[in-house]
Formats: C-alpha cells, structure tokens, sequence
C-alpha cells in the first residue's frame, strides 16, 4: 500500500512541476547506473523544488536526508518517513543530538545495502546564489560506513547539478545535468580526496557566475537573455559577451492571464507572501498551493459547467484556466 500511494504521489508530483515549470530539462540521464547502490549528492538552490525534480525526474526511487528540525511534530515526521525522508542533526540543533545521527546513517545502509539510492544536499543548507558552496563530508562517513558494516557492497557517488533560469518564478526553466559516477574505491583514511573529487565534478555541471561583481553580471546575463539554468550559454557569454541561444523574455500576457483565470490560487500566494521571510521558499509555496488546492478549483469550476446555470461560462473558464498555466513562460528572473 505504502509503495501505490507513492507511486500515486510521484506522478502527480510529475504532472504538477510540468504545469509549475515552462520546461525541464535533463542532460545525462544516461550515467545512471543500474543495481548499484546511489549516493547522489546535489547542489541546493531550490528549497522543496530540488528533492521533487530528483523524486521525479530520474526514474530513481530515492530516500533523502534532510534536516532535523522539519521532524519536530510527530505527524509530520510519519509522514516525512513515509516519503522516505530521513532526519539529519546538525551541530545547530545542538551537540547532544549529533549522535542521533548514527541511527539515520543505519537505515541509509540499508537502503543501500538493496541498491539503492539516497538523495544529500552536501552544501548543508540553500542559497539562491549561482555558484557551488563547499561540501560537508556526511556523504563520505555513509559511504565508508556502508563499505565497513557491508564489505561485500561497492557504493558510488552520482554528481548531480539544479539549475533555475528564475528561482521564484513559475513558468521558468528547470536544468537537472547528471554527472558521470565517482567510485568509492579508496581507503576511509582517503575520504578527503573523495570529498575534492565530488566537489570538483559538481562544480563542472553547477552554473558558476564569479563572486566578484556578482549582482552586476547576474543583471548582464538576465538583460542579454542568457539562459541562466544553462553552465554552457552562462561560460560564453561571461567569456565572450555572445548568446548562443537566447530565451525569449518573460510573456506578461500569459502571466496576467493565469493570475485572471486562476486568482483563487494567487490570491492565496498573495496572503501567504508576507510571511515567506526566505526567498528560497517563493517557489516551495507557489508549487504546494497549486499541488493541494488546483484540482479542487478545477473540481468546482467542472461542477459548474455541468451542474449549473454557468454552464458555458464555467466551462470556457476552466479551459483559459488550464491552457493559462501550460502557456505562461517566465525565463528569466
């Protein structure tokens, strides 16, 4: 039952981010390894969004780690665990927890005992900003810990790369750049090698735009309508000051017209806003808000056009409604 329900909730998941994004794209899909065990480790500039495109759009069956404090409440820590997510303590949540730790590194492997795949954001928290921050080394402890408690299993690591054209706008471009596998093949005392090789091999695929007058050539590259999911078009323009393959600029048409045809859903985005005090998370809530009440909306405005005397009227609005989310393109920040 648990294995239907969240085979039910990825493909809905699936179907909701091709209607939140204007375009996914995924580069690399071919370095996936089959009946091995995963350690992917990921960049994180997407709150919710990021761990969803993974779940989704690798046709992996992933358990993730995330943060501790998320799993306070106990309904919401069954359901975390649920959709196979697993509490991570952090020395900020305080030092008697850390080793609460152990017990979340046992279940992942096992999970990677089964080959499996476990999904770690190795930065350790999100950013909006466009570069690869450095990694913490909790994906090495699991990989030596997996190789010490089970011999036998030879774990690998998947580099892989989120990139946004527009973090907080729907209607933009998702980049999903699978790496190539890193072999665990080394002695534990090496972890620091594996840690500089991971480091290294996501940096290649993470769209990197220099610390140095950041703001200024983020705002050249958005000006010049670089497409900013894009590592490649990003390197020839800082480089060259030429576009390769330029996006068309956001449709304010489109826009308008989904916040028209669906304003029982911005509206609540519109009071939900306020209280949204990290950006990271403008997309998270966008997403959930049209994830649990779009068919709802949609559910009355069906019941309208058959049951009532709007029947015409209801009808043409739940067309514009859905046609409005699949055409509004937003690009660029």
């Amino acid at each position: 039952m648990q294995y239907l329900i969240n085979e039910f909730l990825r493909t809905l998941v699936m179907i909701s981010l091709k209607g939140y994004f204007n375009k996914i794209v995924i580069e690399g899909k071919e370095n996936i390894p089959k009946n091995t065990p995963i350690l992917l480790v990921a960049n994180h500039q997407n709150a919710l969004i990021d761990p969803l495109l993974l779940a989704t759009h690798t046709g992996l069956k992933p358990s993730f780690l995330t943060r501790a404090s998320v799993f306070k409440k106990s309904f919401v820590a069954k359901l975390l665990n649920f959709i196979h997510m697993l509490p991570v303590y952090r020395v900020r949540d305080g030092f008697s927890t850390i080793q609460q730790n152990q017990g979340t590194f046992d279940q992942t492997y096992e999970v990677l005992r089964r080959n499996g795949t476990v999904i770690i954001f190795a930065e350790g928290s999100h950013s909006l900003i466009r570069n690869l921050r450095p990694l913490s080394k909790g994906f090495t402890r699991i990989a030596f810990g997996l190789k010490e408690k089970y011999p036998e299993v030879t774990p690998v690591i998947l580099p892989v790369a989120l990139d946004y054209s527009a973090h907080k706008r729907s209607g933009s471009i998702a980049r999903m750049t699978i790496g190539k596998v890193i072999p665990v093949d080394m002695p534990a005392a090496k972890s620091g090698l594996l840690t500089k090789s991971v480091q290294l091999a996501l940096k290649n695929l993470v769209v990197e735009i220099p610390d140095e007058e950041y703001e200024a050539q983020l705002q050249s590259l958005i000006e010049n309508q670089v497409d900013l999911s894009s590592r490649e078009d990003v390197e020839v323009f800082l480089k060259t000051g030429q576009v390769p393959k330029p996006v068309k600029p956001a449709s304010g048409f489109t826009n308008k017209l989904m916040k028209i045809f669906n304003f029982p859903l911005y509206w609540l985005w519109l009071l939900k806003k306020p209280g949204v005090k990290d950006p990271v998370f403008s997309s998270t809530w966008k997403f959930l808000i049209g994830f649990a009440l779009a068919p709802a909306y949609y559910l009355v405005l069906i019941w309208l056009a058959t049951s009532s005397s709007l029947g015409s009227w209801a009808l043409a609005f739940l067309i514009m409604a859905l046609v409005s989310v699949f055409v509004n393109k937003n690009p660029q920040e």
